[in-house]
C-alpha cells in the first residue's frame, strides 16, 4: 500500500490505522446505509495471489462496510499452521470477526464439499445479522464453491484406493503425466507435486469418461457478489514473497513445523503439501539443508503465485486492484458501490 503502514504477516504492508470511510458522495452512501447492511444477500470476495495484500484490504473493507471475514485459504483451515500460512493473529484482525480458521487437524484431508457447506453456513449467518460477508483467500476452487452453483462429482472408494496406492508406489509425477495426456487443461492447473488433486482428477475422469475440467460447471451465481482481485507488479510481488518467507523463518516456521510433526503433519495428505511446511519437513527428514529448504520455499511460492494468477485472471467478473496504488481502499469501495447500481 502507498504511504506509511504497519508491517503485516510476511513483511507486507498493512493499511495504517482503522479504515475510515472515504469522504464525499461515497461516504454519504455509507452513512445512509446504502453499502454494508444495505447490501442484502451480497458477498464481497477479495481474491488474488499469495502476498499481494488481500488480508490488509479485507480488514479495511470490514471496518468500512461493517463486515466479517470468511476464510477462503485452504491451508488456513488447519489448526496450528499459523506462521507458514500468514494467518492473521487476533490482534492483527483488529476486532473483525473471522470465520473458518483452525477448523481441521493437520491429519484431515481437505474436502472442498465440506468447506462449501461450512462457508455457506457462515455467510448465511453473517447476512442474517445484517452484516457484509467478505470471502477472502487465494484458493480459487474454494471461492467458486461458495459463490457459484457448484455440485461435486461423486467418488468411488475402490477407484480412489487404487489410485492412491499407485501414488504411494510411484509418486505424483507419473500420474501427473497421465493426467496431462487425458486432460491437458486440468494438468496445467494442478501442481505436479499435488498428488491428492491429481488422484481426484484421474478419479473423476475414470468415473465420468469425460475430462476433469468438463465436470466443473459453468458459472451460475449462488450468491450475488462483487469480486475484487488484489495483485502487484511481478517484480514487487516476487520481492514481497522473499520478505514473507524471511519473516516466516524469523518468526519460527521450523519450530512450528517440528511441533506439528508430533501432531501427525507428515501423515496429513493435504497439510503436509503446504508451501513452507513441505520444504521444512524435507529439511527435518535430512533431505534438504535448512538453506535449501528456505530457498525452495521462495521458488515454490513464486511458481504457485503464477498459477493463482492464471486461475483468477481467466475470470472476467473479477475487478482488479493494484494494492500498491494510492487510495486502494477508496477504489475498492467505489467498485462495491457501483455493483449496487
Amino acid at each position: 500500500m502507498a504511504g506509511a503502514g504497519r508491517r503485516g504477516p510476511g513483511g507486507g504492508r498493512r493499511l495504517a490505522g482503522p479504515a475510515q470511510p472515504p469522504r464525499g458522495p461515497l461516504r454519504r452512501c455509507l452513512l445512509r446505509g446504502e453499502l454494508g447492511p444495505g447490501m442484502t444477500g451480497a458477498v464481497v470476495a477479495v481474491v488474488g495471489p499469495t502476498a499481494a495484500g488481500k488480508s490488509a484490504l479485507s480488514i479495511a473493507l470490514a471496518h468500512a462496510l461493517d463486515g466479517e471475514v470468511v476464510n477462503a485459504d485452504s491451508m488456513q483451515l488447519y489448526r496450528g499452521m499459523d506462521i507458514g500460512t500468514a494467518k492473521l493473529t487476533p490482534a492483527e484482525r483488529e476486532g473483525v470477526p473471522h470465520h473458518l480458521l483452525d477448523i481441521w487437524e493437520v491429519t484431515e484431508p481437505a474436502s472442498v464439499a465440506e468447506y462449501q457447506k461450512l462457508a455457506r453456513a457462515a455467510v448465511d449467518d453473517i447476512l442474517a445479522r445484517g452484516k457484509v460477508p467478505l470471502l477472502v483467500g487465494g484458493s480459487g476452487l474454494y471461492v467458486r464453491a461458495v459463490l457459484e452453483q457448484f455440485e461435486f462429482p461423486g467418488t468411488d472408494p475402490a477407484v480412489r484406493e487404487r489410485l492412491e496406492a499407485e501414488l504411494a508406489a510411484v509418486g505424483p509425477a507419473p500420474l501427473h503425466a497421465r493426467l496431462a495426456e487425458a486432460d491437458p487443461v486440468a494438468a496445467a492447473g494442478i501442481l505436479p507435486t499435488n498428488g491428492r488433486r491429481i488422484v481426484r482428477a484421474l478419479e473423476v475422469i475414470e468415473l465420468t469418461g469425460a475430462p476433469f475440467t468438463a465436470s466443473l460447471p459453468e458459472p451460475t451465481p449462488f450468491y450475488p457478489s462483487v469480486q475484487l482481485g488484489v495483485d502487484l507488479d511481478t517484480a514487487l510481488l516476487d520481492e514481497r514473497i522473499a520478505l514473507r518467507v524471511d519473516r516466516m523463518w524469523a518468526d519460527g516456521l521450523v519450530a512450528e513445523t517440528r511441533a506439528l510433526v508430533g501432531r501427525g503433519l507428515p501423515e496429513g495428505r493435504t497439510a503436509s503439501r503446504a508451501l513452507g511446511y513441505q520444504q521444512v519437513l524435507r529439511f527435518l527428514a535430512g533431505e534438504l539443508t535448512e538453506a535449501e529448504a528456505y530457498d525452495e520455499t521462495i521458488r515454490a511460492t513464486r511458481r504457485f503465485v503464477r498459477r493463482q494468477r492464471s486461475w483468477f485472471r481467466r475470470d472476467p467478473r473479477i475487478h482488479w486492484l493494484d494494492s500498491a496504488a494510492p487510495a486502494v481502499l477508496d477504489t475498492a469501495l467505489r467498485m462495491v458501490a457501483e455493483h449496487r447500481e
